[in-house]
């Protein structure tokens, strides 16, 4: 792994595309991704962006933001005026082409260090998304920060499998990623599940009860067709993730395999789908269906 450290001049992006309807700015404090060699990473549409990786091997390198921390306070109130100057509120989706706790965090705390300029100067809302666990080290960080604006977790749990055929595993597994929506929801905080791609699952209704069980908000069903910027997935096709999907569920690789999900999932607890669930946007089926659900 190539570790490089970088200085930035600038850290809040203006959002377009996929994410311009959830929130005003995104924030990486890293380019790359320690992670980029698990399961999420090889299925990754990031790993194709030349403007990040510059001729570089996904999952081969890292460059850190060293001065992440300060760039955000030198610049956040121009971005602050920015959002409200077009009537929408100043929030932030934490991150978007990189994960925010993966290993080197422990190292670098690039991450950490920006959530205590957040206190400082906090956004109107605040989206933390992760695949892993090390996002724990900033459990008091994170509550102290949530007294002060809207604030949401995200953890990404794909599916209810551990590995898909031809894929290395994932960051950390299934259980220890709905053990962390334990933790988290037990603290009072907002938890959003994110099935970002959706893998196919095994025992849809098992799955979605234990994710209400676990104290989730709501779960995000995110097709990589519409779901990796392109309408078509053409970004996702390009990868390992096709084929693994394949071999476990081929409808799975339909779009329309998202919205069969989707319905099962309402019996259990709110559901957003795809860049509007993201945004917070949910819808709940209150009656319970018994029995189990075949897809």
């Amino acid at each position: 792994m190539q570790i490089t450290q970088t200085e930035c001049t600038s850290i809040l992006t203006r959002t377009s595309g996929y994410l311009k309807g959830v929130c005003s700015h995104s924030l990486n404090p890293y380019v790359g991704c320690g992670y980029g060699n698990s399961s999420c990473g090889k299925g990754c549409y990031v790993r194709f962006n030349q403007w990040l990786n510059r001729g570089r091997e996904w999952g081969e390198f890292v460059d850190v933001k060293v001065n992440a921390d300060d760039v955000y306070l030198n610049t956040v109130q121009a971005e602050r005026r920015w959002a409200i100057q077009r009537g929408i509120p100043f929030s932030i989706f934490f991150s978007s082409s990189t994960d925010p706790w993966q290993p080197i965090e422990r190292k670098f705390r690039i991450t950490q260090k920006v959530l205590g300029a957040m206190s400082v100067e906090t956004p109107d809302v605040l989206i933390l998304q992760t695949h892993g666990s090390i996002i724990i080290d900033d459990m008091e960080r994170i509550i102290a920060i949530s007294k002060r604006c809207d604030l949401r977790v995200h953890i990404s749990i794909e599916g209810d499998q551990d590995n898909l055929p031809g894929l290395p595993p994932p960051p950390c597994s299934v259980d220890e990623r709905i053990s962390l929506v334990k933790e988290f929801s037990s603290r009072g905080i907002t938890v959003v599940v994110c099935m970002s791609p959706l893998y196919p699952l095994i025992d849809p209704d098992h799955f979605f009860s234990q994710l209400a069980e676990s104290g989730a908000s709501a779960v995000v069903i995110d097709h990589f067709i519409e779901g990796d910027g392109t309408q078509d997935g053409s970004r996702t096709w390009r990868t390992m993730l096709p084929l693994a999907i394949k071999l476990v569920n081929e409808q799975a690789l339909d779009l329309s395999y998202r919205d069969k999900v989707a319905s099962i999932a309402r019996k259990y607890l709110s559901v957003g789908i795809s860049s509007s669930g993201f945004a917070g946007v949910y819808s709940f089926e209150p009656d319970f269906i018994k029995g189990g659900s075949r897809i």
